[in-house]
């Protein structure tokens, strides 16, 4: 990072990460707040750097439970506080469907992301999108989510329509069409970007 030469950097994950003392100890060492500690020593060290260097730093964490919580969210992060406090974007990423195809078999998920820090613009949007395995974020799956959103795609019960051209019915069969028709897909998105610019100005 302080090299300059990196532009991104991302660790996978926080809860991985092992402190050296942990890894030469015996198993059932007690090391309570190391890694909490070790966490905040690193990132008051590389905060100057991060800032001075444009590099960005992306931390992928797992949840965990609060043991004894009554009452109130009992779920948290790991590595304790530090980083919830230098972060200037944190990301809430959780699977809320599974979709499947045809013959029920599993090719990704629908997912839902709730920013709940944002340093630099407003917090608490959320997102959904479709993750498709071995693929990512779904390209088709958000021009038609956002095709429908500013009515470009006229959406009624569960069929779709362009230009009073029915595309099909089911989300599924309106992503299959897109797919097998690249031509209609890149119009859809220059619609879509064009009504994205005009909200812009």
């Amino acid at each position: 990072i302080r090299s300059g030469a990196i532009d991104i950097v991302i660790i996978d994950s926080v809860a991985a990460l092992t402190p050296k003392s942990e890894i030469e100890g015996e198993m059932g060492d007690s090391k309570m707040g190391l890694h909490a500690r070790l966490m905040s020593q690193a990132l008051r060290k590389l905060t100057g750097s991060i800032s001075k260097t444009k590099c960005t730093v992306i931390f992928i964490n797992q949840l965990r439970e609060k043991i004894g919580v009554m009452f109130g969210n009992p779920e948290t992060t790991t590595g304790g506080n530090a980083l919830k406090f230098y972060a200037s974007v944190r990301l809430d990423i959780r699977r809320s469907t599974q979709i499947k195809d045809t013959e029920s078999n599993a090719t990704g998920n629908k997912t839902r992301v709730k920013v709940v820090k944002n340093k630099v613009a407003p917090p608490f949007k959320q997102a959904e999108f479709d993750i498709m395995y071995g693929e990512g974020i779904s390209k088709v799956g958000e021009i038609i989510d956002l095709g429908v959103d500013f009515e470009i795609i006229k959406k009624a019960g569960s069929w779709f329509s362009y230009d009073d051209t029915k595309l099909g019915q089911g989300r599924d069969a309106v992503k299959t069409l897109l797919l097998d028709n690249p031509e209609l897909m890149d119009e859809l998105e220059k619609k879509i970007k064009d009504a994205i610019a005009t909200i812009s100005k």
